[in-house]
C-alpha cells in the first residue's frame, strides 16, 4: 500500500553576534534512485543575502553550495519533501553464483571499481579483537550480513549524541555504546576488514506507530536524520544494513548521501567567524491525504 508523506525539516544556526560564513554545502536531497518517489522538493535558506548551487558530487549525491554575501546573525535551513513511499522487500534480488557464501573475492575489474570501498581507515587491535567472535567458515552470505548485523545491534547500545564528529571504532567497541552515525561506520569498518565493500550512508528514516499500511490520514509520524550501511554484493549490488536497530534496510530509508567516508555525508558541512552558537533543529513528518 502507497503512502503518501509530507517531511518537514528546519535547522537553524543562532549566533551570538554577526558573523560571516565561508562556502557551505548541504547535503539533504534525496538520492536520484531514492527508493521513496519524490513528488516535490524544496530547499530554503534565510536570510536571502546567498546564492546557491546545485551540482552532484563524485558519488552522484545531490550537494547544494551555497556562498554567502555579507554578514547573518542567523541561519535557517528548511527542507520539504512530499513523496510517496512503497513496501520494500529488502530481499528482492538476485546474487551471483560465486557470491552465494561467504567468504569470497570480488572479480579483478570488479575489485578495481570498489576500491574506495575496500579501503580499511584503521588498523585497530579492537576491530581484530572483535572479529574473532565471528564465524567466517563458508555461509550464505545474506545469512551472515543478517548475523553480522545483529552482533554490531547487540554489541553496541544506541544512545543520541549531539557531539559533533564520529567514533572510532575502537571507541564505540570500548564504550558499548553510540549513536547511528558511529554504529553505520563501526560496521563499515568491519565489513570492509572481512573484504566486503562498504559505504557509509546518510539520510531520513521514516517511522509511524502503526506501520505504514495501517497509518490514518494526517497521522503524525516520526523522522530524523539517520546513519546506516551499504554493502556491494555481486548480483545484488548494494544493501542497506541497520545496525542500530539491527535490520536491512526497507521502506522509509530516504538516502540522503552515500560516501566512502563519514565525513563527505555530512548534512551541512561549512565555518562561521568567531561566535557562540546556538543549533536547534525539528523534524516532523505526517501522511497526506490520498
Amino acid at each position: 500500500m502507497a503512502v503518501k508523506i509530507l517531511i518537514q525539516h528546519s535547522t537553524v544556526y543562532s549566533y551570538s553576534q554577526p558573523v560571516l560564513l565561508s562556502t557551505h554545502k548541504i547535503r539533504l536531497k534525496p538520492t536520484a534512485d531514492c527508493a521513496t518517489a519524490i513528488e516535490n522538493y524544496s530547499l530554503t535558506i534565510y536570510p536571502s543575502n546567498h546564492v546557491v548551487h546545485w551540482l552532484q558530487d563524485p558519488f552522484g549525491n545531490f550537494e547544494a553550495r551555497v556562498d554567502f554575501q555579507g554578514s547573518v546573525q542567523q541561519l535557517v535551513i528548511d527542507v520539504e519533501i512530499t513523496a510517496v513511499m512503497q513496501p520494500v522487500n529488502p530481499f528482492d534480488f538476485f546474487v551471483d553464483d560465486y557470491a552465494q557464501d561467504f567468504p569470497f573475492e570480488y572479480t579483478g575489474k570488479l575489485k578495481r571499481e570498489l576500491y574506495l570501498y575496500l579501503e580499511t581507515n584503521y588498523s585497530d587491535i579492537a576491530i581484530n579483537t572483535w572479529l574473532q567472535k565471528v564465524n567466517r567458515s563458508k555461509t550464505e552470505t545474506i545469512s551472515f550480513l543478517s548475523t553480522l548485523t545483529s552482533i554490531v545491534y547487540n554489541d553496541i547500545a544506541y544512545k543520541v549524541r549531539m557531539q559533533p564528529g564520529v567514533q572510532t571504532p575502537g571507541e564505540s567497541l570500548q564504550l558499548g555504546s553510540g549513536s547511528c552515525r558511529d554504529s553505520a561506520w563501526l560496521l563499515v569498518q568491519i565489513l570492509r576488514n572481512l573484504q566486503l565493500a562498504a559505504r557509509f550512508v546518510s539520510g531520513y528514516i521514516v517511522q509511524f506507530a502503526n506501520g505504514f499500511a495501517n497509518t490514518s490520514n494526517n497521522e503524525p509520524g516520526t523522522t530524523g536524520l539517520h546513519a546506516w550501511v551499504e554493502v556491494y554484493i555481486p548480483g545484488a549490488g548494494w544493501i542497506g544494513l541497520d545496525p542500530s536497530n539491527g535490520l536491512f534496510a526497507a521502506e522509509g530509508y530516504m538516502p540522503l548521501a552515500r560516501t566512502p567516508d563519514y565525513e563527505d555525508a555530512a548534512a551541512v558541512t561549512g565555518t562561521a567567524s568567531i561566535s557562540d552558537t546556538l543549533l536547534t533543529f525539528s523534524n516532523k513528518v505526517m501522511r497526506l491525504y490520498n
